[in-house]
C-alpha cells in the first residue's frame, strides 16, 4: 500500500511517472515529495512506488489577492 496525499491506494510497482499521467496531473505545475524528499522531475520516471512509501503531490496556484 502506498500513501498518496494522505489516501492509501495500490499503486506499487508502478513509478511517479506513470501514477501522474494516469491521474492526470501537468508535470509543469506540481512537485513531488516522495518519503519526505522532493524529487527532480528527472527522477520521476526512475521512482518506482513501493509498499509503505509515502508521496505528497503539491499543485501551484495561479491568482492573489485584491
Amino acid at each position: 500500500m502506498v500513501r498518496i496525499n494522505g489516501q492509501d491506494c495500490e499503486k506499487t510497482g508502478i513509478s511517479v511517472s506513470d501514477y501522474l499521467e494516469q491521474e492526470n496531473y501537468n508535470v509543469k505545475h506540481i512537485v513531488v515529495e516522495y518519503n519526505l524528499e522532493i524529487i527532480p522531475k528527472e527522477r520521476y520516471a526512475q521512482t518506482i512506488l513501493k509498499d509503505g512509501d509515502e508521496v505528497e503531490i503539491v499543485s501551484f496556484m495561479g491568482g492573489g489577492s485584491k
